[in-house]
């Protein structure tokens, strides 16, 4: 499948799921307020509204409706009304009647306009309109829809019709300081209909956008695996570490890494895709070539006929299979991090669509690994690759600020800074994809939430309308040391390394439980952060283990000359 024909499929698969999950959402919700109508009507609590003027009136209403005839062919729906006085001994009056004529008949009238109404907890705001009139008993108006008045509670219920409304509160006798305890209810036979009618047409959406979203994601995902050069090695520098042994890191379409960790000496190792030079043996540094006698006294180091053993490393210091790398340009601009959030919104608004496309073939895969214990690997490159994408775009914005350079638009590997790859498995447990993504996951989601999430401040006020809360939210801690580097950058031109070092540890532990909770691997993620631009732990050190040496390569004897 061509790579346009794969972007075409996954955007209209995507955006046709969306329409389809949201059109089923809101069928469901239809649903349930339609099974809800206990005696016909969806009830809202008691609210107790009280004001110092003549009435209260429903907010101001456009007006709607022109040219249509006031009673439809159809019952839209029946609003009831319940009001009780608060004082026993006034009547209250209740009723409905066109805008434009309450606006007349309380003109010069001190009266108020309810503007909101929040439930939890509740809270009422009105606007006051002042005047010096007194209105007329409200009852004895005639332009009325259909009004209640009298003592006690009074209850009306009024067919919702094309138009402008408004509803009126009021003592019956007119006078000032309405205080009514009100509760308003709605139904409609048009309600379930309609949920019908939402979660079928949500359904076939699903069933025509999901096969797209996938077939599109599968195309990428072959795409994105096939690297524009070729087989490549890791980002430079990136070697077996010593300690390791053969294999670390190793992953189709990478080469074989020669080199050790950047800091050896020149000429001890061949870089990555190099041959290796005269007495390179083994991958050990420094060691003899075949056939000679090794170096004394080097650990790991050849003798003729024999292979260097890789040197011991702890389990709990294994290198996770997910690996992220960032490397930190060393020009950066002193300001430009104050722009790149603004520079980076196609990025955004391009991943709001990729990470759904991530969810949807997330839940593919869980199927498919559960019943054959294999993820597919299209749609593993696929999610890898938005997993890239949007590493490369935080560390570029906002979740390390580590270089200038624009990120790429593709899901495949390039020579930027930034990077993340994942060892794909061959075989993946069946049982592990039920409880993984949340209860086995959970220890880490609570550290990542301390670590990358917004800080929460509550605020408590007592008036006399009642409690009010007030929320607040502050930077995340990975967000305050990214703000205290890139202020640093601002003022001194340098980006502090060791920050940096520690940014890349935090990131570098929420790839790998993003990976983990993705269903991508089996290991469960340590519990570390490994610092640093890239994803390689230090070889332990133990009794009767001696590191090898990291900055010169041992010094050889010439060989002895016969007589």
């Amino acid at each position: 499948m061509k790579k346009t024909a794969s972007v075409i499929m996954l955007i209209l698969g995507i955006l046709i799921s969306m329409v389809g999950l949201a059109t089923l959402a809101g069928g469901a919700v239809a649903s349930v307020v339609g099974s809800a109508q206990g005696d016909g009507y969806l009830t809202s609590g008691t609210a107790r509204l009280a004001v110092g003027s003549h009435a209260l009136t429903s907010p101001r209403l456009d007006a709607v409706g022109e040219g249509i005839p006031p009673r439809l062919p159809f019952d839209v729906g029946t609003l009831r009304l319940r009001a009780t006085s608060a004082d026993p001994g006034k009547e209250i009056f209740i009723g409905v009647a066109p805008q434009d004529d309450v606006e007349r008949y309380l003109s010069g009238v001190h009266h108020s306009e309810l503007l909101e109404v929040d439930s939890r907890p509740f809270r009422a705001e009105y606007r006051d309109i002042p005047g010096t009139g007194t209105p007329a008993p409200p009852a004895e108006q005639a332009f009325w829809s259909t009004s209640a008045s009298g003592p006690g509670e009074q209850e009306l219920t009024w067919d919702l019709a094309a138009g402008s409304w408004a509803i009126v509160i009021m003592n019956a006798d007119g006078s000032l300081g309405v205080d009514a305890e009100v509760q308003a209810g709605f139904r409609s036979d048009l309600i379930m209909p309609a949920a019908t009618g939402l979660l079928v047409g949500g359904a076939v959406a699903l069933a025509i956008g999901i096969p797209l979203l996938v077939l599109g994601a599968i195309g990428l995902g072959r795409h994105a695996r096939q690297h524009p050069r070729g087989p490549a090695a890791p980002p430079p520098g990136y070697g077996t570490p010593p300690g390791y042994g053969p294999g670390y890191g190793t992953q189709p379409g990478y080469a074989p890494a020669y080199g050790p960790p950047p800091g050896s000496a020149a000429g001890s190792a061949p870089l990555p895709g190099q041959e290796p030079p005269p007495g390179y043996a083994g991958g050990v540094p420094g060691a003899s070539a075949p056939g000679s006698q090794g170096a004394p006294g080097v650990p790991g180091a050849a003798v003729q006929g024999v292979q260097p053993l890789p040197l011991p490393v702890a389990a709990d210091r294994a290198p996770y299979p997910a690996r992220l790398f960032g490397d930190l340009d060393p020009a950066l601009s002193r300001a430009m991090w104050l722009v790149k959030w603004f520079l980076a919104i196609p990025h955004f608004i391009v991943l709001v669509f990729l990470w759904f496309a991530f969810l949807v073939t997330t839940i593919v895969a869980g199927f498919a690994i559960l019943f054959t214990g294999r993820y597919p690997r299209p749609l593993f490159d696929f999610n890898v690759g938005v997993l890239r994408w949007n590493w490369r775009v935080a560390f570029y914005a906002y979740a390390a600020a580590g270089t200038d350079r624009y990120p790429p638009f593709t899901l495949a590997r390039t020579d930027y800074p930034a990077d993340f790859e994942v060892d794909y498995p061959e075989r993946l447990s069946r049982g592990l994809v039920l409880v993984k993504w949340w209860l086995l996951s959970l220890p880490h989601l609570l550290i990542i939430a301390a670590l990358s999430g917004a800080t929460w401040t509550w605020e408590t006020e007592t008036t006399d309308l009642g409690t009010t809360y007030e929320r607040a939210t502050g930077p995340s801690l990975l967000g305050l040391l990214v703000l205290v580097a890139v202020v640093a950058l601002l003022f001194t031109g340098r980006y502090q390394r060791p920050l940096f070092d520690f940014i890349l540890g935090i990131n570098r532990w929420i790839y790998r439980v993003l990976a983990y909770t993705a269903l991508m691997r089996d290991e469960y993620p340590p519990f570390r952060l490994d610092q640093g631009p890239a994803d390689v732990p230090p070889a332990v050190s133990g009794p009767g283990h001696q590191d090898p040496p990291r900055q010169e390569p041992p010094v050889q004897e010439p060989p002895a000359t016969l007589p």
